[in-house]
């Protein structure tokens, strides 16, 4: 009975410490599940992104940029690989909400194995449009990502990525590379790679994530965790931008896009989009259209003054839609190949009538020979004489169903030219089908006409000359030869005789 109530004991007590486990191993999941995602909104007013970035004006929607900043079509070069450069780009509206996300992609390339001096995103309350801090201004107020490739501390633990907060009174440490201020980095090179760098920032409930794809492949979600920063207040407006610098050394800095989204917390209400549009943009605005549309006016006084024949108002009719331009394109095409097979088609009837022509010739050559040439030697040359005859009839006969075939075809095309009211895209791709067809059959039939009438073993062979005739016989030509002889001894002996008598008065 001890025994009984020990085992029960030991079995309870192992029911317990069960349950306290199951318990806490039912919390820890809870615990690791998390939180629930933000909701995130695109900014398009603090973004850009190629292609079509810049406008006419060489400048960026919704983005100042100063400096040696050059946009493009589809990147903003910040710094070119020159020394001594500065750059930036601004948004020129403060943003309005609290948590937000930024998504950089950008690339640092240069020819030396060590850069300088790097690249930096900003959140400010203020616009750093120029300074010495990777070319923006120094005592900002907000937070800055430096990527920070060269080494000024010599302490070869760069390039890195560094992050500096600032309450508008500190200056930025340059020659401890910012060591003595940092409240958080990572060592990452991010010069000279394959793809373009990612940087993900995130600010929620005031605490700072920097997340870095490397580079190296080119899926764009592989990010790996470079710093953490926690209870961190930011201004609750600022400006969003990035900026670079160079200095002894050179490296172009090129920033391919710059997205933002707004971040809010799950169960409340996303902030609705800005509707009201400050005063001083609505006046440039209204200038623009104004201006616009005095150019418009001025430009369609001049088309009615160069088309007289044009009346009235140049309604949306005037213009070619894309269906009509695409209809037109088609029928220009099908009229080509009608104008084609019209050629085929008289190419045709002079070979038909070639051939008929050749064999009435042959016929009556026939008739003639089959008279005057007795004996086997005059029935071979019957034979072949038939024979040629009965081929050129085989050639008359596939040169006619050629000839069909295309009047096929050509009564085709016409008929693809011309649908009816009620014809349909099924009816002319059909068409078309069927014009295939007929020229694969015109193909196949003229490689077998020649392959008929030419044989693989022979190959054509120009016709023999006739023997050029004579009308100099040998006599004759030994006859001339002997005279000429003789003339020209007797001039040789004549000239000698005229220059000794010539030599007597001397």
């Amino acid at each position: 009975m001890a025994a009984v109530r020990v085992l029960k004991g030991s079995l309870l007590v192992l029911f317990c410490l069960g349950s306290r486990l199951l318990h806490a191993s039912d919390s820890t999941g809870q615990a690791e599940k998390g939180p629930p995602a933000p909701h995130r909104r695109f900014e398009y007013k603090y973004s850009f992104k190629g292609p079509h970035l810049v406008q006419a004006d060489g400048s960026v929607p919704f983005w100042l940029h100063s400096g040696n900043a050059i946009p493009s079509a589809d990147q903003i070069r910040i710094t070119p690989s020159l020394k001594s450069q500065r750059g930036s780009v601004w948004t020129k509206n403060k943003s309005i909400f609290e948590n937000w996300e930024i998504d950089v992609t950008f690339r640092v390339t240069g020819r030396g194995r060590i850069g300088a001096d790097g690249l930096a995103i900003w959140f400010t309350e203020g616009q750093g449009l120029e300074g010495p801090v990777f070319g923006a201004a120094d005592n900002w107020n907000g937070v800055g990502i430096f990527f920070d490739s060269f080494d000024n501390d010599a302490k070869k633990n760069n390039p890195a990525i560094v992050i500096v907060g600032n309450n508008g009174k500190l200056h930025y440490d340059h020659q401890n590379d910012g060591s003595t201020q940092a409240l958080a980095s990572c060592q990452r090179d991010f010069r000279n790679k394959p793809y373009p760098v990612r940087a993900k920032i995130i600010y929620y409930q005031k605490t700072l994530h920097v997340l870095i794809n490397n580079g190296f492949t080119p899926d764009r979600e592989d990010y790996e965790f470079c710093a953490k920063v926690e209870d961190m207040v930011l201004p609750s407006q600022g400006y969003f931008g990035i900026s670079a610098a160079t200095g002894g050394l050179a490296d172009d800095h090129d920033v391919l896009s710059f997205l933002t989204f707004q971040l809010t917390e799950p169960g409340k209400v996303a902030p609705p989009p800005d509707t009201e549009i400050p005063e001083k943009d609505k006046e440039k605005y209204q200038e623009e259209f104004e201006h616009f549309q005095q150019e418009l006016d001025k430009k369609k006084e001049e088309f009615q003054k160069g088309h007289p024949d044009v009346e009235g108002q140049i309604g949306d009719d005037f213009f070619e839609s894309v269906s009509d331009r695409e209809l037109r394109q088609i029928f220009e095409g099908q009229n080509r190949i009608h104008l084609e097979i019209k050629q085929l088609n008289r190419q045709l009837d002079m070979i038909l009538d070639e051939q008929r022509r050749y064999v009435s010739t042959l016929s009556d050559e026939i008739s003639k020979r089959g008279a005057g040439v007795p004996g086997q030697q005059g029935q071979v040359s019957l034979q072949g004489l038939d024979t040629v005859v009965k081929t050129q009839d085989e050639v008359l006969r596939q040169v006619g169903e050629i000839r069909n075939s295309m009047g096929e075809t050509l009564r085709l095309v016409s008929g693809v030219q011309h649908p009816g009211p009620a014809g349909a895209i099924y009816e002319t791709t059909q068409h078309f089908n069927d014009i295939k067809e007929h020229l694969h059959v015109v193909k196949r039939d003229i490689e077998h006409l020649v392959q008929r009438n030419m044989p693989s073993n022979e190959k054509p062979k120009c016709p023999e000359l006739p023997p050029f005739p004579s009308c100099l016989s040998t006599t004759h030509f030994f006859i001339f030869v002997a005279i000429q002889t003789v003339l020209f001894i007797g001039y040789i002996m004549y000239r000698s005789q005229q220059e000794a008598a010539a030599k007597k008065f001397f």
